[in-house]
């Protein structure tokens, strides 16, 4: 019997370079698109998916992102503050993972979100897990599903659905910035800045990288002209799956 997961991380702690102007004032898991901000776009599909706790790691203009989740009640926030020093993706759930327990949980990155069709896709993700042959599930969309994807594909899924890189290959899938991982990658490590991509290829060296194909439109946001293009996506895919 798969058991869902109750905790998550939503990964906000980045700089948001790349979406200046506006991000020299504002953190960018609060840029707003279609009325509401990237990180609530993640935090709502956690809630839809009966998450019980997300942690949100900040870094940059912290107090604005605390302030904002203040009124949230579902999922119940828990702030990792990385202040002091940004640790990268996975050094940052290294340093949260006293709260994130000893189950797996979801990741999910804060500038990038996905618009349903069918059953939700966090849901499909939790019933496809296998704790037993899988270390990482990874949900994935192709190109026709994205909507402000400037790059290339990132792996080739296997029959089994077990995963390589795609350097490039046109019949891969993106990562879709959203994923369940099981902690025990993380034993004695130390919460020192690093990145995730090191425990994708980690786990695809011991055949342990799995994915799972989105149902739906799926819309990353890094620039301010990508704005525009994703309101319109968020218009278009709701019209669609209504």
């Amino acid at each position: 019997m798969t058991t869902k997961p109750d905790t998550a991380i939503a990964l906000a702690a980045g700089l948001g370079k790349r979406m200046r102007p506006i991000t020299d004032t504002i953190p960018k898991p609060l840029v707003r698109i279609a009325g509401k901000t990237l990180l609530d776009w993640g935090l709502d599909s956690l809630a839809a998916a009966g998450v019980g706790k997300a942690v949100v790691n900040v870094h940059y203009l912290p107090e604005q992102i605390v302030a904002h989740v203040a009124a949230r009640r579902a999922p119940r926030i828990v702030i990792s503050d990385e202040s002091d020093r940004l640790l990268d993706s996975a050094g940052g759930i290294v340093k949260a993972l006293p709260e994130l327990g000893q189950e797996p949980f979801y990741i999910l990155n804060a500038d990038t979100f996905w618009i349903d069709h069918g059953p939700l896709n966090l849901g499909r993700l939790a019933l496809a897990w296998e704790a037993a042959k899988m270390d990482i599930l990874l949900m994935l969309a192709d190109l026709h599903q994205a909507t402000g994807h400037c790059g290339s594909t990132d792996f080739l899924v296997a029959r089994d659905g077990a995963l390589r890189r795609s350097k490039g290959d046109p019949a891969g899938l993106i990562y879709a910035g959203a994923a369940i991982i099981h902690p025990r990658l993380f034993k004695d490590v130390a919460a020192e800045p690093h990145s995730l991509n090191a425990y994708f290829d980690k786990a695809i060296a011991a055949g342990r990288l799995f994915g799972m194909p989105m149902h739906g439109h799926w819309i990353t946001v890094g620039t301010p002209d990508a704005i525009p293009l994703a309101e319109a996506a968020v218009a278009g895919a709701l019209i669609g799956s209504q």
